[in-house]
């Protein structure tokens, strides 16, 4: 799992950082099928939580039990360097969303060599909410990977609703469809998840655990 290190939400003087369910729905999930997962960071350490996450709004059954949870609550704060990361020893990724990823994993060169080594090798990549916008400078026989597959991500309405849509450096949704992916959408903040090869993108934070879900059937293929 690749978290974000990033916490500054572009100038407005905010925090962001990752989306807590997007790591708590995953994780467990992985966790309970038996899968032993490393979790890791940009700059390693504790990655940001976005605030807005963690509120009773952003509160869900496995929110609260990695609350609990002593042991993922120090795998988190331990997260190892991305770089140090040798994709040859895993079976997949799993990148969580939250507006962080926009702005560091999005543009990190270890981060786009990591995923295409990992497509190249044949092994699933997963992706939901903001995180599939850091398939923008991935590759695949020298076109983008999202190009004429099916993708989803946070859409323009969501970020619209979210009254971020002009403080992101680039919207997921746009830069998709820029790349010629093949953009899905249901109703805002509806489950949405898609499998395409190799490659699964799920739309927003109520998309995470099925993501995770859809990683783990295409893992036992």
């Amino acid at each position: 799992m690749v978290m974000t290190s990033h916490d500054e939400l572009g100038d407005t003087g905010r925090k962001t950082g990752f989306w807590l369910e997007e790591f708590a729905a995953p994780y467990y999930t992985f966790l309970d099928a038996g899968i032993e997962v490393t979790v890791c960071s940009p700059k390693g350490g504790q990655p940001p939580i976005d605030p807005k996450s963690d509120t009773p709004e952003g509160k869900t059954d496995l929110t609260e039990r990695f609350k609990r949870d002593v042991a993922a609550q120090h795998v988190l704060a331990n997260t190892t360097v991305l770089a140090d990361i040798d994709p040859d020893k895993y079976d997949a990724v799993f990148y969580p969303g939250g507006h962080g990823p926009l702005w560091d994993l999005a543009e990190d060169p270890i981060s786009v060599a990591l995923i295409e080594r990992f497509y190249n090798a044949g092994k699933p990549v997963a992706f939901v909410c903001h995180s599939p916008g850091v398939l923008r400078h991935v590759r695949f026989d020298g076109e983008p990977l999202v190009k004429g597959r099916r993708v989803s991500g946070f859409t323009n309405s969501e970020e619209e609703a979210v009254q971020l849509t002009h403080v992101v450096p680039f919207l997921v949704e746009d830069e998709l469809k820029r790349l010629g992916g093949r953009f899905e959408k249901v109703a805002d903040w509806q489950a949405l998840s898609i499998i395409d090869g190799r490659l699964i993108t799920g739309q927003n934070p109520a998309s995470s655990q099925a993501v995770a879900r859809d990683l783990l059937d295409v893992l036992h293929r």
